[in-house]
This record gives structure tokens, C-alpha cells and sequence, in this order.
């Protein structure tokens, strides 16, 4: 009798522990609690499969809520491209041929220097029918601010200027700088009536002297490109610049169409 007396309350006891390691997990795993107020600031993904979407650190049911995603449908081979403009260095006109010459639509995320410097090809993406986002006026961590009316001021900059220059509004699209974010900052981009675009693919592409090998490139961006893919290149990449129309291609011939990121929002 004394052996069954001690050994309940330690079956109840490891009950209790695995009771409360589920709770956590699941808890863990609810769409609304994922990620932790501010603690993500860097956005990131792990590629589990050849093929297929990878996982973000905070779910697309989590970013949602603020209007913020980073892939489109899982269910369809269509890919949303996206560039982000630093500066201007001669490689934005071989990009946009080849979007031309394929007839693929795409988002520019532009910067204050951008805009200042090369309004002429500012021009030009939104003549083809380009979708121009915001990508902020300095290109600062956007995690560390805190105020609205800074935070304001930073896209607020770059849509007047584009307006300046296009002579029309810009589209309410919103990039973080090298991806950095927090809960904080997903609110306020809502609440000026932005989207904020993440991303589900991209590469080291933007060391301008450094920049991969062609083959580099196309190792990294076939095998994991996946159904409804936003897939994030600069336009400062001499590699990017040069591959494009072959990389166009190779994804067409893997069955892949390309749609601009307002036919993906609009659906959801």
C-alpha cells in the first residue's frame, strides 16, 4: 500500500507538468499570440522544404491583423516580385527590360535618396505599371521608433516627394528596412493606412562588392521558390541585373506566372 500512496502523487505531479507544457505549446502555437508584442524586431524564415513556403516568425494569421503579410496563396504558382532601392547605380534599367520583355509586374521599394536622385526612373516603373511602395525616407531601424508622429514622418516624406515627381499618390504599400519590426510598428503603419509587405524569398544579393555568381544566385532562388512567393531583390545587384530575364524564365518554364501585389491583397 505504502509503494501505490508515493507513487500517485507523482504520477500527478508529472500529470500536472505535462498538463502545463501543453498549455504553453499550445498557447505558443495560437495564431494571436505569435509573435510576442515587441519582441520580434528582425524579420526571418525557415525553409523546411524544396518547393514549398517557409516559415516566418510571426504566422500570416498574426500579420494580417495589421494588414501585413509575407506570401501570398500556397494553393497557386504565381510569384510577386519585389526590389528594394537603396540607390541608383545603373542595374534599375536591365531590371526593368526584363520585366517588359516578360510582362511581369513588380514593386519597387523606394528610399529618399531614390527618389531624390533618380526621378527619372521613378518615373519609368510607375509608366509600366509598377507598384512604387514606401521603404521610408532615411532607412532607418524601425524598431526602435516608438512615436507615431516620427514614424509618420518618415513615410510622409516619401510620399510627398514621390508625389512631387509622379504627380500621384502613392500606393499604401510599406516596406521595414532590413526587415525590422515590432508589434508597435505594424499598428502604426495600420493606422496611416498602410500594408506592410514582408517577403518569403530572397538571397544575399546586396553587397554591391561582393555580389554572388550568376550560378550562385540561381541555386538559391529555383529550388526555393514555392507557390505565391514575395520575393524580395535589390536593385543596386549587378547579379540580379544580369539574370533576370534567364531567371524569369527558368521560374515561367517551372510553371510559375508573376501577378503585382495589389491583385494578392485585393483577394485577401
Amino acid at each position: 500500500m505504502k509503494k501505490h500512496f508515493y507513487r500517485r502523487p507523482l504520477f500527478l505531479a508529472f500529470a500536472g507538468v505535462i498538463a502545463v507544457f501543453l498549455g504553453i505549446f499550445a498557447f505558443l502555437r495560437s495564431p494571436s499570440a505569435m509573435p510576442s508584442s515587441a519582441a520580434i524586431t528582425n524579420w526571418g524564415l525557415s525553409f523546411q522544404k524544396e518547393g514549398e513556403p517557409p516559415t516566418g516568425n510571426a504566422t500570416p494569421e498574426y500579420l494580417a491583423q495589421y494588414d501585413a503579410f509575407f506570401r501570398g496563396d500556397s494553393a497557386k504558382k504565381v510569384i510577386y516580385l519585389t526590389f528594394d532601392c537603396g540607390f541608383e547605380n545603373g542595374n534599375t534599367a536591365p531590371i526593368l527590360d526584363a520585366l517588359k520583355k516578360h510582362q511581369a509586374p513588380a514593386a519597387f521599394f523606394v528610399v529618399g535618396n531614390y527618389l531624390e536622385t533618380a526621378p527619372d526612373m521613378v518615373k519609368r516603373m510607375e509608366a509600366e505599371g509598377h507598384l512604387v511602395g514606401n521603404h521610408t525616407w532615411h532607412h532607418p531601424d524601425m524598431s526602435k521608433i516608438a512615436d507615431l508622429a516620427a514614424f509618420q514622418s518618415e513615410v510622409e516624406a516619401v510620399e510627398t516627394k514621390y508625389q512631387e515627381i509622379t504627380g500621384k499618390e502613392m500606393p499604401k504599400y510599406y516596406r521595414p528596412p532590413q526587415g525590422k519590426f515590432n508589434e508597435s510598428n505594424l499598428q502604426m503603419a495600420q493606422q496611416l493606412g498602410y500594408r506592410t509587405a514582408f517577403w518569403s524569398l530572397a538571397y544575399v544579393d546586396w553587397y554591391t562588392d561582393k555580389q554572388p555568381t550568376h550560378q550562385q544566385a540561381f541555386d538559391k532562388l529555383l529550388p526555393r521558390i514555392h507557390p505565391g512567393a514575395v520575393v524580395l531583390l535589390h536593385s543596386t545587384s549587378q547579379t540580379n541585373a544580369e539574370i533576370l530575364d534567364e531567371l524569369l524564365t527558368k521560374w515561367e518554364g517551372m510553371g510559375y506566372t508573376f501577378a503585382p501585389l495589389t491583385e494578392m491583397t485585393a483577394a485577401k
